[in-house]
């Protein structure tokens, strides 16, 4: 389970990132950090496609980075890229959770037609 995360909270550029940054925690208590790149309607469910942040001064290449969205061409930030179920808590506020397989069957068919009407449309 995940939440978004306001820019005050890790000091995230909202320039830099996009406007939604959401904070996954795994089973040992280690946070990663992804930004919300599409959002994908199925049905009267919502999901997101989350792609992983990358904090380049862990990185073990030895050449300097660009330190935007786009990264270097060395393939150090080529980052984790998720599909996670958009539901409200008992709060009302948006949480992220992992798809049963079913439902990751359909947004992988979902996105698939949203790219061939987007490449329709070029």
């Amino acid at each position: 389970m995940a939440d978004k995360k306001n820019f005050d909270d890790e000091n995230f550029d909202e320039e830099e990132f996009g406007d939604v940054v959401v904070e996954m925690t795994d089973d040992e208590g280690n946070s990663y950090f992804y930004t919300e790149e599409m959002i994908i309607p199925v049905g009267d469910d919502t999901y997101a496609l989350l792609v992983e942040i990358h904090d380049h001064d862990d990185c073990d290449c030895e050449h300097e980075h660009k330190h935007d969205h786009e990264g270097c061409d060395c393939g150090c930030d080529d980052g984790d890229v998720i599909i996670a179920k958009i539901v409200k808590d008992e709060n009302g506020e948006d949480i992220y959770i992992e798809p049963t397989d079913e439902e990751f069957e359909l947004v992988q068919k979902a996105y698939e037609e949203m790219i061939d009407d987007f490449d329709e449309d070029e």
